[in-house]
């Protein structure tokens, strides 16, 4: 005997995907299935997987030399994604599948050993890839089917077994499978099922006092600036970063795209929710390490959390307690939005362009500054030590610093009473709303969206502004509390201080409020 089946699957390397073709060739001989072209464990395994499968879907298994190409040969091929692409071309090198009409169809998911197909992580992007390369038909997994949906112009099919698929192929009646489970959190290598779609928000009208620091999220969401909260324990400091989402602007259908990729490789997509809509909340633990941090891996590389947080926010608590190696690495992801891991089988690129919101307690007992009588117990050279943890370097690219202090009994108590409280989320979102379209209007015939974005020499050009507007920066300039860097910062802040107000350019007091807002801060004062 001798036969030849074709299929396509797709190969990712980051966010970005090549088409792999997949050809088998079946010849008389001793028994013998071999696969080639750069296979890692994972996919060599599937020689198994794909047995399996056939012979517990009641499909006969050629007693024959099997051989199995992924092409091109040279790009390294990884994960259980490519399980059905290789049994249909194997299938129909050897007979059981008699049609050619799914020969330029794409096949992401992987097979279970009783002939189920099951559901993989980074369906999204592959089936970008597959679009961008012209291939219009999809099978996935049924579990998988809503999330590739999301791809227009392609025509999506989900799979609930082997069988169905040979009877697709041969326009047989489709076999009544039962529908595959939900995965979990063994199936699923992101961590688990994802969590359900949040009843609720929090709502800025929740946060009794702190102006100055309401001001700064304002500030930090219509810009893109972003933003370091220091003050005592039980302050607001969590409470205020976990409400700046909430006042950012709905996703793109571009930007809900890449964003839905990111969690769909890391399998941290919500089933329920296949499109991502809103920017994504971020938070990490201090433990974390630089691969948990940016990306990495030494199998499949990952997207770390700067990734993860990506047109959204990435919150660091107790930033101090960080290593020096993880916050250092956020300087090249904060700079240029992106994140490449070099690896021998390539580099690896996501996304990254996230609002950073750092905080931190004043000193290691938590109590330095406190207005509320409880003593710091900490040396002065304790608390000098404690925020130099954090490098000069990364401070320098943080535009908003806030000293965040414990709200007063007086409100706490008024608040406690049923007593006003500050504006909601719908409202200021709708200020930072109307910001951006200012912002986005003044940069339209430029590559940039937000006023974060432009760089200093652009804006010297295209928005100068007058001396006189800038007597305040010149005098922390001359003194040393300013660099070059820092300069360009207080501008665009000021900017944005414009843009919310509705001005046409930033005046004095703009540029005063951006200034007071990156040299404010006792805490760094101090530091």
């Amino acid at each position: 005997m001798s036969g030849y089946g074709r299929s396509w699957s797709i190969g990712l390397l980051g966010l970005q995907g090549t088409p792999i073709e997949v050809e088998a060739h079946a010849t008389s001989g001793l028994p013998k299935f071999t696969l080639i072209g750069l296979p890692d464990s994972v996919l060599t395994e599937a020689r198994d997987r794909v047995r399996a499968a056939a012979l517990n879907s009641g499909l006969e298994w050629p007693q024959a030399v099997l051989t199995v190409s992924l092409s091109p040969a040279w790009i390294r091929k990884q994960g259980s994604g490519f399980d059905v692409a290789i049994a249909f071309a194997v299938l129909r090198a050897t007979g059981a599948i008699r049609q050619s009409a799914l020969t330029d169809a794409v096949f992401l998911a992987e097979l279970g050993l009783d002939g189920r197909v099951r559901p993989i992580c980074g369906v999204l992007p592959s089936v970008l890839a597959a679009a961008r390369a012209g291939l219009g038909s999809v099978f996935v997994a049924e579990a998988n089917a809503d999330e590739a949906a999301q791809v227009s112009d392609v025509k999506v099919t989900g799979l609930r077994s082997l069988r169905q698929l040979v009877a697709l192929a041969n326009g047989d009646p489709i076999p009544t499978d039962p529908s595959t489970p939900l995965p979990s959190a063994e199936q699923l290598p992101g961590g688990g099922p994802p969590p359900e779609e949040p009843t609720f928000e929090p709502d800025l009208a929740e946060v009794v006092g702190q102006y100055e620091a309401r001001r700064a999220l304002e500030l930090s969401a219509a810009g893109g600036h972003h933003l370091f909260l220091c003050g005592t324990p039980g302050a607001g400091k969590t409470m205020l970063a976990k409400r700046l989402p909430g006042i950012l602007p709905p996703l793109d259908a571009e930007a809900a795209l890449e964003v839905s990729a990111i969690h769909s490789l890391t399998g941290t997509l919500p089933l329920n929710r296949p499109l991502i809509t809103r920017p994504p909340f971020c938070s990490i633990h201090h433990s974390a390490t630089v691969a948990s941090m940016v990306g990495g891996g030494s199998g499949q590389v990952r997207p770390g959390a700067v990734s993860r947080a990506h047109r959204g926010v990435l919150f660091l608590d107790e930033m101090p307690e960080f290593s020096r190696t993880a916050l250092d690495s956020l300087r090249e992801p904060i700079e240029s939005g992106e994140v490449a891991i070099a690896r021998a089988s390539g580099i690896a690129r996501f996304p990254a362009r996230f609002l950073l919101v750092a905080a931190a307690n004043p000193c290691p007992c938590g109590r330095a500054g406190s207005p509320l009588g409880a003593a710091c117990t900490c040396a002065p050279r304790q608390r000098i030590a404690y925020l130099a943890r954090i490098s000069g370097p990364l401070l320098d690219r943080i535009d908003l610093r806030v000293d965040v202090t414990p709200v007063g009994p007086g409100e706490l108590l008024d608040a406690a009473s049923g007593g006003q409280g500050g504006e909601s989320t719908a409202t200021v979102m709708a200020r930072v709303a109307a910001a951006r379209d200012r912002a986005i209007h003044r940069l339209a015939d430029t590559p940039w969206r937000f006023n974060a974005q432009v760089p200093g020499q652009a804006l010297r050009n295209n928005w100068p502004l007058s001396p006189d507007v800038l007597t305040s920066a010149e005098r922390a300039l001359r003194s040393g509390t300013l660099t070059a860097r820092g300069l360009d910062r207080v501008i665009r802040v000021a900017w944005t201080v414009a843009d919310l107000a509705g001005a046409a350019r930033p005046d004095k007091a703009a540029i005063d409020t951006a200034l007071g807002f990156r040299l404010g801060s006792m805490s760094f004062t101090a530091c």
